[in-house]
Parts: structure tokens; sequence; C-alpha cells
């Protein structure tokens, strides 16, 4: 890629953390508004499950395609695949915005994440591209914080579009925003010269597509209150492993591989990846479980649980912003362990103050955020520069596949205590009683149960401290600070 002037560099980057910023959006935005959605499809309202898809579908993609497509990024330059995953976007926005059904419905939303998922790793190469690692972490920090900034701006945007044109408006108004993303990308950005010499890997590519997949289907429980795993989700997850290990034995004897480990820093590398699988955890577990204790320890419906995971979302895009700039002065190694042992110590406070977990949520969010941008600057400086998009995806789904495995541990051996604690509690009937020691008994009932679920939060948050000091450790193995100048 030519050399760019600095104000053309930023352009490029911001047009390209434009689109990311799009499709982190619809990541989030049909949280608010999935009732609805399952009202016009014809699904009972106590069937919920049978809309799962809709979540899974783009997560599926999402997950799925991104080893592959940053690879193709690092052979036919980043400039197309983003145009590319754009096109695709608006097709899967079209085909999502005129479905009658669940089922095209469904596939609309994978075509989504399918091409959402892929501009993250792919602008974070991007950025690689163009700046010097010196100055490279600020960059993915602003990019860090448009991926996160979706999580707060995607649900209310789903319920503000949705109230003045209905949910298919949410589908409608992506396609001239990725017009807009598309165009804003041709131009800022220089097309690049194909690498004749950078060869792809697509049986790789698609195998291990196809593990994360069944990972991803065997992973996600739409009532993880209930379950550890769905009721597929065993043989989803045999299945997967079964062909992680095709993979494996593919990537072994192949002359033409995935990640080429020629060159790679596999110590800081594997370090990234790890750290990068907790804080996806953590944060995972710190979604669903703040919206379970809202709705059940204080009574609040889920607009309520939503405002109040706010706390812990407005955070994430503010210790972006701030860890990019931390790491491009002090290295990834120093933010990244401040991040998370500060998380740390933010979810002992949550631990100890359930309910009142306002101010806690405020700084976990903050200090994960911090963890962002050294995370991907690390995962780019470890690897030769021409497997950068394949290095960034790799970042991208070990935070994805922590977010997946965390929540489905961390929720089931949570609710096995509570139902160890609870298992001796007996709920108080109104009957050989007046209605004076009834009410006396069920309020004592109820103080217990509340007491139970308390302590079953307070251990969520407990185990996500033991999580956080893990990505410390695994941190200290990260790059230090960047000695070589450089003019870009």
């Amino acid at each position: 890629m030519p050399p760019l002037r600095t104000g053309r560099r930023r352009l490029a980057v911001g047009a390209a953390g434009a689109a990311v910023l799009l499709g982190s959006i619809d990541a989030y935005v049909l949280v608010s508004v999935l009732v609805d959605m399952i009202g016009d499809l014809d699904i009972p309202v106590n069937h919920l499950e049978r809309a799962t898809p809709l979540v899974t579908g783009y997560l599926l993609g999402y997950i799925a395609g991104m080893p592959l497509l940053g690879r193709v990024s690092d052979r036919f330059g980043r400039r197309i695949v983003i145009h590319v995953c754009l096109a695709a976007f608006a097709i899967g926005s079209v085909i999502s915005a005129v479905s009658l059904e669940l089922a095209p419905l469904v596939a609309g939303r994978a075509l989504q994440g399918l091409a959402g998922g892929a501009l993250l790793p792919v602008t974070m190469a991007l950025a690689a591209d163009l700046f010097a690692a010196r100055r490279r972490a600020v960059v993915l920090g602003w990019v860090g914080a448009a991926q996160e900034l979706g999580a707060v701006l995607g649900p209310l945007a789903g319920a503000g579009i949705a109230a003045l044109v209905g949910w298919r408006g949410i589908f409608w108004i992506n396609i001239p925003l990725a017009i807009l993303a598309a165009l804003a990308v041709h131009f800022a950005l220089p097309s690049g010269a194909p690498r004749k010499d950078a060869r792809i890997d697509f049986l790789g590519g698609g195998l291990l597509a196809v593990a994360l997949g069944l990972f991803t289907v065997g992973l996600y429980n739409p009532e993880p209150e209930y379950s550890v795993l769905p009721s597929w989700g065993p043989i989803a997850i045999a299945a997967g492993a079964a062909v992680l290990v095709v993979f494996a034995l593919q990537q072994r004897f192949s002359r033409v591989r995935l990640l080429d480990p020629e060159g790679v820093r596999w110590g800081p590398y594997a370090a990234c990846l790890a750290a990068s699988a907790a804080a996806g955890a953590v944060l995972m577990v710190t979604l669903v479980d703040t919206q379970l204790l809202a709705q059940t320890l204080l009574g609040l419906d889920s607009a309520g649980g939503a405002l109040l995971l706010m706390w812990f979302l407005v955070g994430l895009p503010l210790g972006a912003v701030a860890g990019g700039a931390l790491a491009s002065r002090f290295g990834e190694r120093i933010p990244s362990i401040a991040g998370f042992a500060t998380a740390a110590a933010a979810y002992v406070w949550i631990a100890r103050t359930v309910p009142d977990v306002s101010p806690g949520l405020a700084l976990a969010g903050l200090a994960l955020g911090l963890t962002i941008a050294p995370l991907s600057s690390a995962a780019l400086r470890t690897v030769p520069e021409d497997r950068h998009g394949t290095a960034a995806a790799f970042a991208v789904v070990a935070r994805m596949m922590g977010m997946l495995i965390g929540v489905a541990a961390l929720t089931s051996w949570s609710l096995n205590r509570f139902l160890e604690s609870t298992a001796d509690l007996d709920m108080p009937l109104p009957i050989g009683v007046t209605e004076a020691e009834f009410q006396q008994q069920y309020t004592v009932y109820l103080e217990a149960l509340d007491r139970a679920l308390a302590a079953q939060y307070a251990d969520v948050f407990t185990a996500a401290v033991a999580i956080c000091l893990a990505g410390a450790i695994a941190s200290a193995a990260l790059p230090g600070r960047v000695r070589v100048t450089s003019a870009v």
C-alpha cells in the first residue's frame, strides 16, 4: 500500500471504523424489539426460544468467517474486502427486511453477521498497515471504541427506529448507511496491490469455520439460568471438537496454512489470545448476569435491566480510547495488566455490594475497556505484516469464544450453588395458619430467597475476579514499549 499523509490515513481508518460501528450496532439492535418481531412471525411469547436463531444466526456468521476473511484481506487488500463485506451486509439487510418467515430472516441475519464480523479484524489490520507500531495502539483504541459503542447504541437505535417505522425499518436503514460507508472507504483508502505470494488455505478456513460454527451453536444457550448448555449443546460441541481435530491435522500436513507459523512470536501471541478469551468471558458474564440480577433480585423489567447495564457499557468505549493512548506510550503490557487488575478490583466491589452494583459496573466497564487496544495491538505486533488480517481475526475469535464458554460455565456453576443453598428452603402454604402468620412466613421465605440470589450473583462476580487475574497474568507476556521511532 503506498504511503499516505497523516490526514488521509486517519480518514481511511475513520471510514473503516464507521463500517465497524455499523456492524456492531446491528449485533445488538434486535435486543429491544425481539418481542415485536416474534409477534409478527407468529411465534408465541411463551416460546421465545424459537427466536433464538435470530441471535445465533448473526453470531454464527460473525465468528465462523473471521479467520478466512481475514486471510483473504491479507491476499487481496483491505479495501476490496471491506467493499464486499458492506455489499453482503446490505444484501443480508434486504433479505431480513422482506422476510415473512423465520427461516429467511435467520439466513439474512447470518449473512449480516458474516459480513459485519469480518469488518472488525480487517479494520484492525488496516490500522497496522497505515500506522507504525508506536502510534498504532491509539488508532486501535478508537476502532475498539467504535466496536463497543455498538453495544450502547444498538438497543437504543433498535427501539427508536422500530417506534417510528416498525422493526423492518431497522434493516432498511442499513442500505443507505452501507452505501455511505462504502463510498467513504472507496475515496479514503487506496486499493492496494494484491499480494501474489500470500496463498489462501480455503480448506483450512472452511474446516475452522465449521468447527467454530458448531461450537457457537452448542455453547449459546437462550436460557442459561436453567442449564449449562441447550439440549443440542453436547452433540454440537462434540462434532465441533471432531472437526477441530481434522483442522489441526490438515494444518499439520498442508503446505498452505491458514496462519503460517513462520515469523510469528508465539509466546506473546498465545498470551494475547488467552487474555482476549479472558476479557470476552468476563464481558459476556457481566452482560448476562447483570440482566438476570436486575430482573430477579431487583424486580426490574428488561428495559430497567438495560439501563442498569448501561453503567457498564458506557465505560467500555471510554476505556478503549484511554487504553490506546496508554499502550502507545507504555507498550501493550502495562495498560493490559492495569486494566485486568482494576477490573478484578471492580468485581470484588460488585460482589460485596450486590445488589447495589451500579458504581462497580461503571469501573469494571472502564477497566475492561483499557485492555481492548493493547490486546489488539499485541496481536498485530507479534506476527509478520502479511498476516495481520488473519492474526486480528484469531484475536477477535478468541474473545468471542471466551464469551460463549464463560457464560455457559459460570452461569451453570452459580445456578448449582443457588440450588444447593435453597434445597432446604420450603415455600410456606396458607394451610393451618392464620393469614397474618402466612404473610409473616412468606416474607421470611422471600428474604431468604433474595439472600440466596444475592449470594449466587456474588459468586459469579467473584469468579470474574479470578478470570481477570488470569488475564492479567497472561498479559505479563505481552510486548513492552516500542523503542524504535518512526516517521509515521
